[in-house]
């Protein structure tokens, strides 16, 4: 009895583990996959920043975003993106960027430097993420644009 128990509980060690080996780890190296996402919530392009680093330009319901590769090694290997989204000639009040910071959580707003109103969200992938979670971030970003958006006036 104890043999088959031990049987069992091994065979059961052994298939968790392989299946945690077989879920793919999505890094920053993962530049394909990682726009591959993108293109799941509309029309999406990979280019390169004036520093060597990727970017992407999408658009999710018409409006275009970038995600900028951060802590990149040689233009490659980074470590984490920044999604950004920035309206050009709006020009929210404080208190509506305020408001969208108090109310909301997974971004932060601000008002940059031309007073126009801007959206950001971080993903770290340093030790890596599953597919599924790459989608559900870009998921989550997809309902900030469209939430932002209406919250600064644009829709």
């Amino acid at each position: 009895m104890k043999l088959n128990t031990l049987f069992v509980a091994g065979a059961v060690s052994l298939a968790l583990t392989l299946s945690a080996q077989a879920q793919t780890v999505i890094t920053g190296a993962d530049t394909d996959e990682i726009l591959n996402a993108a293109r799941g919530y509309g029309a999406a392009n990979l280019t390169t920043q004036s520093n060597g680093d990727p970017q992407i330009t999408g658009k999710i319901e018409g409006i275009t975003y970038q995600i900028y590769f951060r802590n990149c090694t040689d233009g490659k290997d980074c470590e984490d993106l920044n999604f950004y989204l920035g309206f050009l000639d709006i020009k929210p009040t404080l208190e509506v960027i305020n408001d969208w910071n108090f109310n909301k959580r997974f971004s932060r707003a601000y008002i940059d430097g031309d007073k126009d109103a801007c959206v950001e969200m971080d993903l770290d992938l340093v030790k890596g993420v599953s597919a599924e979670y790459l989608d559900s971030q870009f998921g989550l970003w997809a309902m900030v644009v469209g939430q932002f958006a209406e919250h600064v006036g644009y829709k």
